[in-house]
């Protein structure tokens, strides 16, 4: 009978003897892909839980209920605005800004007001469990006002009103947000017309000769360069030869843009293909040119593709560090900049030399940092797909 089956399949014309072989090696590289999404899903998810651990502490900080006194004495020298015992556990950089507070609230000269204070970064740190540097009198000290409601944990506004600085409890991201916004723009306002209309002339008004093959050929290969590349080539020619400013958010915008071109322009030829030949030979049929057809109607509705292809240019603009680290916007940037000539940060940079300082403090911050940096990203991409989904016309 088994002799019968085999002499069947032998003479079976539609019989392959690799078929067993081939669904094995189906399922084996089905189950390799499965292995794959799921080691990518938990590497995620431990990174995205990795950071919201240590990022989520940064949102409060601890503040102590203290007398501070306010006179010529304490301005000319701030530490004698507080008792003696607070001068260690209060923080420096709070008690240097009272001149400023006495100039907002001039009523406060030659009094006394229970207000307060922002508290030292080791005495946020030992509230908290992490790593401390406090003495065992000021554990002690520390305890007693904690035990007696002098100490309250309150949301960090200063992480997002303050720039950076060299004390751990004031740095802030507001500088380096407002260098990231004013360094997008310029990336914007450059990347996009250029690369639409770059785009635009390949696809509708090139034609198919070496020279356009070599552009094309060219925009395809600048996608694939290293982003620090792009770093070297804005400080060679914005800074060294054209002599704008360094670390500006004019020059950073300009490197991204010239980063963010390539994808411009391919996601916009993708767009301006998907648009029918129905449409321009209706248009031609009509007595319209080819600038018409193309400004009126291919552009229209090619618009939806090209958005939210900038947008994700935009988005992975916003991420890169290593070219504005090239071009020096990794400087120390206390106050946020107010043109784009200015000394000025953005985001990246700003986390990037947060995670190299020694303070623990500004660990939490650095995944602070990062679950902003993260929410913006995914806001930028949510935008894109909502755009997509929402403008698209569907033939």
């Amino acid at each position: 009978m088994i002799k019968r089956k085999k002499k069947n399949k032998q003479h079976n014309p539609f019989y392959d003897p690799t078929l067993k072989s081939r669904h094995t090696s189906a399922k084996r590289f089905k189950r390799f892909t499965l292995t794959s999404l799921i080691f990518s899903i938990t590497f995620l998810a431990f990174f995205l839980f990795d950071m919201i651990v240590k990022g989520l502490p940064a949102f409060n900080v601890a503040y102590i209920k203290v007398d501070v006194t306010f006179n010529e004495k304490s301005l000319d020298d701030t530490r004698f605005a507080v008792p003696k015992e607070y001068r260690d556990i209060v923080s420096r950089a709070w008690l240097r800004d009272i001149n400023k507070l006495v100039e907002k609230n001039p009523s406060y000269m030659n009094t006394t007001q229970n207000m307060w204070v922002l508290a030292d970064d080791q005495v946020d740190q030992y509230l908290k469990g992490h790593n401390y540097k406090l003495k065992e009198n000021e554990q002690v000290f520390v305890d007693e006002l904690n035990s007696n409601g002098l100490i309250e944990k309150k949301f960090n506004t200063v992480f997002f009103t303050n720039g950076d600085s060299k004390i751990p409890e004031y740095a802030g991201i507001f500088s380096s947000v407002i260098g990231s916004i004013l360094t997008l723009i310029i990336t914007m306002a450059v990347a996009f017309p250029i690369g639409v209309m770059t785009a635009i002339y390949l696809e509708e008004f090139a034609g198919d000769n070496k020279f356009t093959r070599f552009i094309e050929i060219n925009i395809n290969n600048l996608a694939a360069i290293p982003s620090i590349l792009f770093g070297l080539l804005g400080l060679a020619i914005f800074i060294n030869l054209f002599g704008m400013p360094r670390s500006s958010p004019l020059v950073g915008g300009l490197t991204l843009a010239l980063m963010t071109l390539p994808i411009i322009i391919v996601s916009s030829r993708a767009a301006l293909r998907a648009v029918p030949d129905n449409i321009r030979q209706a248009g031609y049929g009509l007595g319209l040119n080819k600038i018409q057809v193309t400004r009126d109607h291919v552009l229209p509705l090619a618009f939806p593709g090209i958005l939210t292809g900038s947008i994700i240019g935009l988005a992975q603009a916003m991420g890169e560090t290593a070219p504005l680290i090239i071009i020096g916007m990794i400087a120390f940037i206390p106050d946020a900049p107010t043109m784009v000539t200015g000394a000025a940060t953005v985001m990246p940079a700003q986390l990037f030399t947060w995670a190299g300082m020694p303070e623990g403090m500004y660990i939490e911050k650095t995944a602070a940092g990062i679950l902003v940096l993260l929410t913006i990203l995914i806001s930028l991409n949510a935008i894109a797909i909502y755009l997509r989904k929402k403008l698209e016309v569907k033939w």
